[in-house]
């Protein structure tokens, strides 16, 4: 079964970006592990505000990779990039697990990994803990009792810049997944 991974950045008080998606205070200084990281996917998923916010930023760094998007308003439709799905997110996900292939990328944003966290589809968290308080914006993990999760530390990597890099696999699923 293919491994949904969320290799994901955050300020040291757990936000993904600024209230406005804003993610200028992310380090592009070194790799950090992103080369090798994407070498081992062939697929991403995440949000439609996260996809129409990364549009903005130039050419699409996804190339070459199946992409997924979620949106209710765009289901069914497709564009050069991305395929867009919507209604039974469940049985898409469970779906694209079982399918050939290598590891599936969560890029973002937060509702949807609200979702997948929440329904137990998230298999690894890569979080590069970047040395900065932003104060506010959009959180990694919202306020959500049920999202209560038993992380195993796999790895931890430190960086020159403070940047600390923590690799965790996800053990406890909600009993409503595959």
């Amino acid at each position: 079964m293919r491994k949904i991974r969320l290799f994901i950045a955050s300020s040291v008080d757990g936000y993904i970006a600024r209230t406005s998606g804003d993610v200028d205070w992310l380090f592009t200084d070194q790799d950090y592990g992103y080369t090798d990281f994407f070498a081992q996917i062939d697929t991403v998923i995440m949000g439609n505000k996260t996809y129409q916010q990364m549009l903005g930023f130039g050419e699409y760094p996804y190339a070459g990779k199946e992409g997924f998007v979620f949106s209710k308003t765009l289901q069914g439709e497709k564009d050069n990039n991305v395929k867009f799905v919507g209604g039974d997110l469940k049985g898409f996900l469970n779906s694209l697990r079982q399918s050939p292939g290598g590891d599936i990328w969560l890029v973002g944003g937060g509702e949807i990994i609200h979702y997948l966290m929440k329904h137990g589809f998230v298999d690894e968290l890569i979080l590069s803990i970047h040395p900065i308080i932003l104060g506010s914006g959009i959180p990694l993990i919202v306020n959500d009792p049920t999202l209560e999760t038993v992380l195993e530390l796999k790895d931890v990597k430190t960086y020159n810049s403070g940047l600390l890099q923590v690799s965790y696999d996800l053990i406890r699923r909600t009993t409503d997944t595959i």
